[in-house]
């Protein structure tokens, strides 16, 4: 993770349990999705678990690995807005089988107790962040 974050933004990163990922489809318009995820190894990684999907692969795995460019968006709503943050995470996915996600599907199955009882399938995404962008109210 890139070390220019300020406190308040790891703490958002893990304090909030859904993210958006933005990503481009097939042809080349924007899509955002909420996904689940988790920080480890310095990378955010987020599974397709086991929802229910149409058969195959998901369209959103086939987009990134065609144009895994992308997006993770963290943030808190509030209705008192001095209190609304958000953290962008910019990078490239990388689409891995479960059994080569170590320490990401550790780190997804330790937050999400869901996935402890019924793990999630695969594959995995992983988001090498290349840059950061935050923004908060000034309190």
């Amino acid at each position: 993770m890139p070390l220019d974050l300020p406190a308040w933004a790891g703490e958002l990163i893990e304090a909030e349990p859904v993210a958006r990922l933005a990503f481009r489809d097939g042809e080349g318009h924007p899509r955002v999705l909420p996904v689940t995820f988790a920080l480890a190894g310095g990378a955010i990684w987020s599974a397709i678990d086991r929802k229910p999907k149409r058969a195959g692969e998901p369209a959103r795995v086939r987009w990134l690995r065609r144009r895994p460019e992308a997006a993770l968006c963290v943030d808190r709503y509030d209705d008192d807005w001095s209190q609304l943050a958000w953290v962008q995470l910019l990078g490239r996915v990388e689409v891995l089988d479960l059994a080569a996600a170590g320490p990401g599907s550790e780190a997804l199955t330790a937050r999400y107790p869901r996935y402890r009882v019924e793990p999630p399938p695969g594959p995995v995404l992983r988001l090498e962040i290349a840059r950061a962008l935050h923004w908060r109210a000034l309190s």
